[in-house]
């Protein structure tokens, strides 16, 4: 089933599980939630994530140190779930955490948690055929990240596969805000269109409202992720929650204006 977003564009917010502290994310999320985040994509920390700029990558290492396991972001997924029932629900992981963990008792432990779709980073489609036949049967939708850099072949094969929403990356390298949202990022949602009816959200670089609103005028919704990681590294733990939804209630002024 595809993932519903609210208007256009939806919007996919990145959390650091375990950043500053499990009790803090939620609250965050939960926050984020009300504030009109339409899913929440949960990542699960790992100590080498090659694919994260330096703002999540220290949020992941503030989280390793603080013991943050994959066993504690099923059981918040799981809180999450029963919190806010219409949620959007995503675990964004790494493949070695899930590996330690067992897929296949990990494919369980999410659907029991209420989990809608799982982002493995570093799986490709070429190599998931275990992989997507163990989030088959435990009704999980898997989410896969499409490159400007792609192929058309490539991304035929990745809309085929994918169930929840099709994650678009902006522009080649790691995440992190930047002050413009790259060309490609249009032309490679028009290319995906050929081949999916499932939303298509736009991720790597979005950072403002400016972005966000630009993004609505040709993708189904935006993953903002570092943007929302910097003010939690900023905030104290007791102000996170409450700027982290002023942060998202400032978004939707000007995209509603662009429409």
């Amino acid at each position: 089933m595809p993932i519903q977003f609210a208007g256009k564009p939806g919007l996919v917010a990145y959390l650091t599980a375990g950043d500053p502290d499990l009790k803090t994310t939620r609250a965050i999320a939960l926050a984020a939630i009300d504030a009109g985040a339409d899913v929440i994509e949960l990542g699960v920390p790992f100590s080498d994530p090659l694919a994260d700029g330096p703002v999540i990558q220290r949020a992941s290492e503030r989280a390793v140190a603080r013991g943050t396991s994959l066993a504690h972001v099923l059981a918040l997924a799981k809180d999450l779930r029963a919190a806010r029932p219409e949620s959007g629900l995503v675990i964004f992981s790494y493949f070695n955490p899930i590996l330690r963990f067992g897929l296949e008792k990990f494919c369980a432990a999410a659907e029991a948690a209420g989990v809608d779709g799982v982002l493995v980073t570093d799986m490709i489609v070429e190599e998931a055929a275990d992989y997507l036949a163990a989030l088959e049967r435990h009704h999980l939708a898997p989410i896969f990240l499409a490159a400007p850099t792609s192929p058309d072949d490539r991304l035929e094969r990745i809309a085929a596969v994918s169930k929840g929403f099709v994650y678009a990356i902006s522009r080649i390298g790691i995440t992190g805000t930047q002050q413009s949202l790259a060309s490609d990022a249009k032309s490679l949602v028009k290319r995906l269109r050929q081949y999916t009816d499932l939303p298509i959200a736009v991720g790597f670089g979005v950072s403002n409202a400016e972005h966000f609103a630009a993004v609505g005028q040709f993708a189904d919704a935006a993953v903002i992720g570092s943007a929302l990681v910097a003010i939690i590294e900023k905030s104290a733990p007791a102000e996170a929650p409450n700027s982290i939804a002023r942060f998202i209630q400032g978004l939707y002024a000007p995209a509603l204006q662009a429409r």
